[in-house]
């Protein structure tokens, strides 16, 4: 398995692994706002990034999508590591620590103060990984849609 750059060949499988993302959290996007997503990850003047695991056999595992963004506490951007997905078919493999992993060398790279994300208090799976990479500080998401 690699960790690479999204590339325009990728379309079918990203937009597989993304639908899977969604469903896991039973939602949905309107078409345009899918389409309007991939342009942004592929365009190097967005603030934004994706990577891909993939396997030996060329099959997208998994993917993770970054915002960088200032911020009021840092001098350095903030990467927000917004989506994490892997394949159900690959989970436990080291994919996603190896995504993860593969954000921190990235935004160590580019300078960030810090990598944060979100997840909900019911996906227990993933925290066990968020919880040896990172640590919880506590904060609660409030939000208006």
């Amino acid at each position: 398995m690699i960790v690479r750059d999204l590339s325009v060949e990728d379309r079918a499988q990203w937009q597989s692994l993304w639908a899977g993302y969604l469903a896991f959290y039973e939602s949905t996007l309107a078409p345009e706002v899918t389409d309007t997503t991939w342009a942004r990850l592929l365009d190097p003047s967005e603030p934004m990034f994706c990577l891909v695991a993939e396997g030996d056999d060329g099959a997208l595992l998994g993917i993770v999508h970054c915002v960088l963004h200032r911020g009021t506490w840092a001098i350095g951007d903030f990467c927000y590591l917004e989506d994490l997905f892997v394949s159900p078919d690959a989970r436990g493999l080291g994919i996603g620590r190896a995504l993860i992993e593969a954000v921190y060398g990235r935004a160590d790279a580019l300078g960030c103060a810090r990598v944060y994300w979100l997840t909900h208090e019911s996906n227990s799976t993933a925290r066990k990984l968020y919880d040896q990479v990172a640590k919880n500080r506590g904060f609660i998401q409030y939000r208006r849609d």
